[in-house]
């Protein structure tokens, strides 16, 4: 199937989910099996043990890719499995520069883990690339950014970063984990690699973990899979059918979501009770202009997320909504059909140290709302509810 002449949300239904050869089943089967028949010692018919591929898993990986235009996509049992296999491509002594507002679990692998083993990182404003350019060092080997980052909202111009990391001969990753393939294309914006939660927007209900890695790098995906192999964190068979089954939606589920997203952040930036509101699509934010060049949606129309940030005034007050929000479940992840909040100070980011989180401006009054796909008038009155009782 020539996939690179059809049109995203044809290619999400389609690519990876041809009818099976074997019935004719329009569904793919799930083939949950750990091993596979061989005709001859080291003679099979393209798997012998589902560590080292599975027909399922193989299917998402190739749905995932032509979601991102990429040439090949590496599955895993989780973002963070996903993440830490990139960093096992590096050697020892090999630098690493990360945006300074990565995910607190990021955060907490580098630090903590990575560390161990004879790395090193810096942690950038990667907004400003003077920033990252003074951190350049002869042993830099990758920029790993996210954009827009989390839970703060701020973005990295993914095509200038890029020309920098060439200039200087360096790797950029980029967690497009916020966006979605739907909403942004970084490797069409130079980027090296995508690494995804899948957990999140690709998944999209809240009822599966899972991590992906998307790249056009022969060299690089043929390390990567071959880590998958012999690390072995690799996804069931299930779930990645349930990847498969979630992509097919992806694209109506996002831009319902953006729409709501949009909808609420305009009228609660009006409200007296709410100190200030964080979201890339209103004409307050900082870089609105970036945002609406840099996430576009396949039709080419901006598209800024379902991801909103409010900074509430008082611990005190940030409770007093919690208690009694009804609609936006407390719960940390993001991305499902539902509406949930957090308090990324103490959940999502909760091993970052607290100087840490003050100088980046993370505060403990901020909520983060991750926006569903319910009746946007619905979402409105309970936070409107929540505030004023």
């Amino acid at each position: 199937m020539a996939d690179n002449k059809l049109k995203f949300d044809t290619r999400a239904i389609h690519v990876g989910n041809e009818p099976d050869k074997e019935t004719g089943a329009v569904i793919a089967p799930i083939y949950a099996t750990s091993t596979f028949q061989q005709e001859a010692v080291g003679v099979h018919k393209g798997y012998d043990y589902s560590r080292a591929g599975n027909p399922t898993q193989k299917r998402f990986e190739t749905n995932i890719a032509s979601l991102e235009n990429g040439n090949h996509g590496i599955l895993f049992s989780s973002g963070m499995a996903a993440i830490t296999a990139l960093f096992q491509t590096l050697k020892k002594d090999d630098h690493v520069i990360f945006g300074r507002n990565v995910y607190g679990g990021t955060y907490r692998l580098a630090v903590d883990v990575l560390t161990k083993h004879g790395f090193e990182f810096d942690f950038v404003d990667t907004r400003f690339l003077d920033k990252i350019e003074k951190k350049i060092k002869p042993n830099t080997r990758w920029v790993f950014l996210e954009t827009p980052t989390n839970p703060l909202l701020e973005l990295c111009d993914i095509n200038k970063v890029s020309t920098l990391c060439k200039k200087h001969n360096i790797k950029l990753a980029v967690d497009n984990t916020f966006m979605s393939p739907y909403g942004q294309s970084p490797l069409n914006l130079g980027a090296d690699i995508i690494m995804h939660s899948a957990t999140k927007y690709i998944g999209g209900h809240s009822d599966l973990i899972a991590g992906v890695l998307i790249t056009n790098n022969d060299s690089i995906a043929e390390q990567l899979y071959f880590i998958q192999k012999s690390a072995g964190a690799v996804l069931s068979p299930f779930d990645s059918w349930l990847l498969l089954r979630s992509t097919k939606t992806l694209g109506i589920r996002v831009q319902k979501q953006s729409d709501n997203a949009i909808e609420l952040a305009q009228r609660l930036s009006e409200h007296s009770k709410i100190s200030s509101v964080i979201y890339p699509g209103l004409e307050s934010h900082d870089q609105f202009k970036l945002a609406s060049i840099q996430q576009l949606n396949p039709k080419g129309d901006p598209i800024y997320g379902s991801m909103i940030s409010l900074r509430l005034g008082s611990v005190e007050k940030r409770d007093h909504f919690l208690s009694r929000v009804k609609l936006f479940t407390l719960a940390e992840s993001l991305g499902g059909v539902e509406s949930l909040v957090c308090v990324p100070y103490d959940m999502t980011h909760g091993s970052i140290p607290d100087k840490t989180k003050e100088d980046m401006g993370l505060t403990k009054d901020l909520v983060r709302l991750s926006v569903g796909i319910e009746d946007v008038e619905d979402l409105y009155a309970d936070i409107i509810n929540s505030l004023d009782q």
